[in-house]
């Protein structure tokens, strides 16, 4: 196993989940329910979920473009998130 590569996704991934819309979710219900055991392992379930998707989308499209690319596409998704964050739109 590639544990710089292991260590450096892990951080990744800890530090983008915290304080995101999915673990105040967690908390409400960690918060209101009778069993909390269930709430984490249904949170940590779904994480695993949608992590092991996003490899698998991620690995097809590196079958099918160049890294480049794909980093200039990812690099670009970035960029119009933070200016719709910086000006988001009015309502009309």
């Amino acid at each position: 196993m590639d544990w710089q590569l292991f260590s450096l996704s892990f951080i990744t991934v800890f530090l983008a989940e915290i304080g995101d819309k999915s673990q105040l979710a967690a908390i409400a219900l960690g918060g209101s329910a009778k069993s909390p055991k269930a709430v984490f392992f249904g949170s940590i379930t779904a994480l695993i979920l949608a992590s092991f998707l996003g490899v698998l989308a991620g690995g097809s499209l590196a079958q099918l473009l160049p890294t480049k690319l794909m980093k200039a596409i990812a690099a670009l998704g970035f960029a119009v998130m933070a200016l719709r964050l910086l000006w988001p739109e009015t309502d009309k």
